[in-house]
């Protein structure tokens, strides 16, 4: 996750409707959830974020050897389960940073004649911070939570559309590169996307879920207020998946990842979806911020949850996520 400047003013705070009284309409479910017979393996997303978050990706900072042992890695698992490069190949070229950078960018083409004209963005930002400067003993950012925990989940998404061939519309898989940098690889990409009239529907970014909140819902998506999407994922579960946070919105965390990036051009519902509640993870930007502090089976079960809601966004006849007016 991009800094976050814990001493903002209270004054910022984003929320001029009553999200709170959103968030009870957000329980009710007005239609059936999908039954999801796919099994997501914990030892799979085990194996998958223990790599990612290891000392030998010498925490992931953009533009280092680190960060490109992990690209090599995320090409490779896009290969082996069948999901295609966007462009030419899985690598998509920031054009704002000064040395060779990459996104990864993986494509799955919808099912339907009609409805793969339209694009969901499943993301997640795989740098992270790197090593810390003139410090002796553990050195290493290895950024399990932010954002390898993240990148986990988008690449079990990723695998379950592979296997399934569920999606009606066509998916993009997106591991920004440059996101510690000020959202850089997102901000690079959504200008490709925009010159080539690309047709978003709806964004889902997922950062920081590595360890679980407790409170009565799962998780909580950024600028609750601005859209229907909270609703909609509710629904889509059959449970009180995702709720309102305040703190979210007095720390205006919708503007400070990928999310931020693809709302500010497309203006459609383009939300990061995370359960870091300021509360329940003691090493943001830590160097404790380790495989061996994640709760697997969370994260595991978080990406079994969200199976219904991503495939019904996938499948739905119509464009049911809306901006709010």
């Amino acid at each position: 996750m991009k800094k976050i400047y814990f001493l903002l003013p209270i004054a910022l705070l984003a929320c001029k409707s009553n999200p709170t009284a959103v968030s009870e309409k957000a329980t009710i479910a007005t239609s059936k959830p999908i039954e999801i017979s796919y099994k997501v393996e914990q030892n799979e997303v085990s194996d998958f974020l223990k790599y990612l978050s290891s000392d030998e990706l010498e925490g992931r900072e953009t533009g280092t050897r680190g960060i490109e042992k992990a690209a090599l890695f995320l090409e490779d698992f896009f290969k082996k389960n069948n999901v295609k490069p966007y462009f030419t190949s899985y690598r998509d070229t920031l054009t704002n940073f000064k040395t060779p950078a990459y996104n990864i960018v993986g494509f799955l083409e919808g099912t339907d004649p009609v409805l793969k004209k339209e694009f969901i963005v499943l993301s997640a930002h795989y740098d992270h911070i790197g090593l810390e400067k003139n410090k002796q003993g553990d050195v290493i950012n290895n950024g399990a939570n932010d954002d390898a925990s993240g990148v986990t989940a988008v690449a079990e998404l990723a695998k379950y559309f592979s296997v399934t061939k569920s999606n009606k519309r066509s998916l993009l898989f997106v591991f920004f590169a440059g996101e510690e940098k000020g959202l850089l690889g997102s901000k690079s990409l959504v200008q490709k996307l925009k010159k080539q009239n690309f047709n978003l529907y709806t964004q889902l970014n997922i950062e920081m879920i590595g360890v679980p909140m407790k409170r009565d819902y799962l998780a909580y998506v950024t600028g609750f207020d601005k859209s229907n999407m909270a609703q909609k994922i509710n629904e889509y579960t059959g449970k009180k998946t995702i709720g309102f946070l305040p703190k979210e919105a007095e720390y205006e965390l919708f503007y400070r990842s990928d999310n931020y990036s693809f709302y500010e051009v497309f203006k459609k519902p383009c939300q990061s979806i995370s359960t870091f509640d300021f509360e329940n993870f003691d090493f943001y930007h830590h160097v404790s911020d380790e495989f061996k502090v994640m709760d697997v089976p969370h994260i595991t079960s978080f990406i079994q949850e969200f199976l219904p809601a991503v495939t019904k966004i996938a499948i739905s006849p119509t464009q049911e996520i809306t901006m709010n007016k």
